[in-house]
């Protein structure tokens, strides 16, 4: 989630993954703590907890050495053969047979197959590892949570719903408390640091692991590891809503007083939006000498351009009331490059209506969006990755050495093929419409036969 949120190498980011890597890897000492607290009935000839304990440490030491030792020069060994499927083969046996060295000596399978992942991850052929088992990983992280699911008694969780439900508030409280003091102790801010203690509040799916091996020992009972089981999952499933909450008390206030509203210094230009789009546009439009008035709503984009020297103006640049604010009454050019498909013809209208005088341009998320300002009254609507893919396409052909003709040929075929689409798209209101004359994947479309001419671009 941290990496789909674009902030996994933050600074905020690293720091929690770094909790919760070390989070997993205290699994170690806690299975070795179980183990030696273990009240099972043992073979007469069994160790005792104590002497169990130091075997561990003892085990845990020797595979680490094995994975250094023997791991690494035989995956070297491997990939001087160049053989993919010996990856596969040796990392799955490496896991394996640290499972079964582990439970051969009485100990849990669980702690030696997790220990050969971290002598993978000391590999140096990690990455290539990670590619060949990412079959398996899903495969097997799907069949774990299923077992999870199967374990859970749901007829005591029904039977004690409240109780559930409040331990499990119980916890996310208590841990995002302790998080949040720990982060401030080492000189996060408060904000951050409540974010920090939001985003891992929650229980880890090695507490799975670890109930079934306390269970095993008999340290807890089976009601008790269920109810624990139960408090977990539901922890884990409020990870999407802590993590939003999170984002509120990360990111500064909307209305923060030293934010400065924009207001009308005659620039011919309003670009509304400065993010990776905003930016491109608007200093183009100013390297033709084009004044340009930046707007956006995101107070983190304005500490950035601040940093870059750029005079940003904070606010909603959709409303009517702030781009009159800012000029727009006596702009020539109004351009929204704000991402995610926001707009659409019905507020261009009213946009359009009260500020005749400027020419309208929008970015839009996707065809789709396309579709929905097909009526609006702007100028112009630019789809965010059509002209790079476009560029991208062209550049491939250069390198297959394609004549230039014949690649501004293919060009002019797809924009003209591509425009009438999306116009009985527009018009109809159906995505599939005029699928029949799309270019395939082979080369062939059904609108223009192999030695037809070309019909010129129609925008």
């Amino acid at each position: 989630m941290l990496e789909s949120a674009g902030r996994l190498r933050t600074p905020f980011g690293e720091r929690a993954f770094s909790v919760l890597l070390f989070q997993d890897l205290s699994i170690v000492p806690l299975i070795t703590i179980v183990a030696a607290l273990s009240r099972a009935p043992a073979p007469a000839d069994a160790p005792p907890g104590w002497l169990l304990g130091l075997s561990t440490v003892g085990a845990i030491a020797g595979l680490v050495l094995a994975g250094r030792y023997v791991l690494n020069p035989l995956f070297r060994l491997i990939g001087g053969l160049g053989e993919r499927e010996l990856f596969v083969a040796a990392g799955l046996f490496a896991v394996l047979g640290s499972a079964a060295a582990m439970q051969a000596l009485g100990l849990s399978a669980a702690l030696g197959a997790f220990i050969a992942g971290v002598m993978l991850a000391d590999s140096p052929y990690r990455h290539e590892l990670e590619a060949d088992v990412d079959p398996f990983r899903s495969i097997l992280l799907g069949l774990f949570f299923i077992a999870v699911g199967m374990l859970l008694d749901l007829g005591a969780i029904i039977a004690r719903p409240l109780m559930v439900l409040t331990i499990a508030t119980g916890l996310i409280a208590i841990k995002t408390a302790v998080i949040c003091l720990l982060a401030r102790g080492f000189g996060m801010a408060w904000r951050q640091a409540l974010g920090m203690g939001l985003l891992l509040s929650q229980g880890g799916e090695f507490g799975f692991v670890l109930f079934a091996q306390a269970q095993a020992a008999l340290l807890i009972a089976p009601e008790a590891a269920s109810l624990f089981s139960a408090v977990v999952t539901l922890s884990m499933a409020s990870t999407p809503f802590l993590m939003m909450l999170g984002r509120r008390f990360r990111e500064a206030p909307a209305d923060r007083s030293d934010l400065a509203g924009p207001q009308a210094d005659g620039a011919r230009a309003i670009v509304v939006g400065w993010g990776r789009f905003g930016q491109t546009v608007g200093q183009m439009l100013a390297a033709q000498g084009l004044s340009v008035t930046m707007i956006d709503r995101k107070a983190s984009q304005i500490d950035t351009s601040i940093a870059f020297g750029v005079k940003v103006y904070f606010g909603d640049g959709t409303r009517l009331d702030l781009l009159r604010l800012a000029g727009a009454a006596d702009a020539q050019l109004i351009l929204f490059c704000i991402d995610g498909g926001q707009l659409d013809a019905a507020q261009m209208q009213v946009i359009a209506h009260a500020f005749p005088g400027a020419q309208i341009f929008v970015r839009a998320f996707d065809r789709r969006q396309m579709m929905r300002l097909h009526d609006a009254p702007i100028a112009g609507a630019v789809r965010e990755v059509y002209e790079s893919a476009i560029a991208m396409a062209r550049e491939a052909m250069v390198a297959l050495e394609i004549d230039s003709d014949e690649i501004d040929r293919a060009e002019r075929h797809y924009r003209d093929v591509d425009g009438r689409r999306l116009a009985e798209q527009a018009r109809t209101g159906d995505i599939h419409a005029a699928d029949d004359i799309m270019i395939r994947m082979d080369g062939s479309d059904a609108a223009t036969p192999a030695d037809a001419p070309i019909p010129a671009e129609s925008g």
